[in-house]
C-alpha cells in the first residue's frame, strides 16, 4: 500500500486517532485545544482520510467509530524517508549531521544512539 503525505490538519486528526485507537467523532473533537474546530470540519477531514485509505469505521446506529488503517510507525517511516529524500539528498548521514549542527541533537545523544544500535544484535 502506498502511503501518501497528509496535510497538517489530517496529521493532527491521525495523531489523535492513533492515541485513541478507536473513536467516535466527539472523542476526537474533545482532544483538540481551544478554540476547537467545527464538527463539520473534523468530519470532512475524517472523510478525506477514509478516501485516502488511512482510516475506516464501524457503524453504530447513525454514528461512525473510526480506527486507523495505517500505523503511526509506518506513516512516520514514510514521512522520514520523504524528508531525507527531499531535503538531505537522500542521505540519513546529512540529516543527522544537520540535527547535530543545529543543536537539535547533542553529540552525547548521537553516541548513545550509536551504542544502542551496536548492542541491538
Amino acid at each position: 500500500m502506498q502511503v501518501t503525505q497528509l496535510t497538517k490538519s489530517e496529521e493532527q486528526v491521525m495523531q489523535y486517532l492513533w492515541d485513541l485507537e478507536k473513536a467516535f467523532l466527539k472523542d476526537i473533537l474533545e482532544l483538540f485545544p481551544e478554540p476547537k474546530p467545527h464538527t463539520n470540519t473534523v468530519s470532512t477531514i475524517l472523510k478525506v482520510l477514509k478516501d485516502k485509505d488511512f482510516v475506516d469505521y464501524e457503524v453504530f446506529g447513525r454514528q461512525h467509530k473510526y480506527f486507523p488503517l495505517v500505523s503511526k510507525e509506518k506513516y512516520s517511516g514514510k514521512s522520514m524517508q520523504s524528508l531525507v529524500k527531499n531535503y538531505f539528498e537522500g542521505s540519513y548521514k546529512n540529516a543527522v549531521s544537520f540535527l547535530v549542527e543545529k543543536n537539535e541533537m547533542s553529540v552525547e545523544d548521537l553516541e548513545m544512539l550509536l551504542n544502542e544500535l551496536k548492542n541491538k544484535d
